[in-house]
C-alpha cells in the first residue's frame, strides 16, 4: 500500500475500528502501470470459529490520485468469498435479521468504510456474509454475499442454540 493510504487508513482505523476483528493481507494484484492494486484480506469471525472470509477491495496509488483528484476515497468495489477452514464452533452470535458487525475498515479519511456483517438464516440453518460500503452521507449498492450451510458434524453451538 502506498505510505499515504496507510496514513489516511490509519487516522480512519483509530475512529471506527472498535470492536470490529481485524484482517491479514494475503495477497496484492497490480492492475495497471500507474500502481493501482486489488487488495485480498482474510478474515476470521471472531464468534465463529474455522469460518474464513476473503475480502477484496481496489487500492488507488498515489499518481492515480494525483490524476482524478478524490486523494481521500477508494471506490467501494469489493468482493466476500467465506468458507469452512476448519471445524465450526459458534459462539454468542446476533440471531437477528440484522445480524451483527464482523469486520469493519476505513476506504476513506472518514466518509467511507468497508464492513462485513453475518446474518443467521434459521430456516436454512446458514450463515451469511454481506460484505458492503458504509458511507456517512450517501449509501451505496455496491456489496457481495457470501454463504456458509451449517449441517455435519462440523458444527458445534458453544451456547446450545440451534442444532
Amino acid at each position: 500500500m502506498s505510505a499515504l493510504r496507510n496514513l489516511f487508513l490509519s487516522a480512519a482505523f483509530l475512529t471506527v475500528s472498535a470492536g470490529a476483528t481485524s484482517a491479514e493481507v494475503v495477497g496484492k494484484v497490480g492492475i495497471d502501470w500507474i500502481g493501482n492494486d486489488i487488495i485480498i484480506e482474510a478474515v476470521s469471525d471472531p464468534e465463529v470459529k474455522g469460518v474464513t472470509c476473503h475480502v477484496t477491495y481496489f487500492d488507488r496509488s498515489l499518481i492515480d490520485r494525483f490524476k482524478n483528484g478524490n486523494w481521500f476515497e477508494d471506490p467501494s468495489n469489493n468482493s466476500i468469498a467465506c468458507r469452512q477452514t476448519g471445524p465450526i464452533e459458534i459462539g454468542n452470535i446476533d440471531m437477528s435479521k440484522d445480524g451483527s458487525e464482523v469486520f469493519r475498515q476505513g476506504m476513506s479519511l472518514i466518509w467511507k468504510t468497508l464492513a462485513v456483517n453475518r446474518i443467521y438464516d434459521k430456516a436454512n440453518n446458514t450463515l451469511i456474509y454481506l460484505a458492503h460500503s458504509r458511507q456517512v452521507t450517501d449509501g451505496s449498492a455496491k456489496m457481495s454475499i457470501s454463504t456458509i450451510p451449517l449441517y455435519g458434524q462440523d458444527v458445534v453451538w458453544k451456547n446450545g442454540k440451534p442444532q
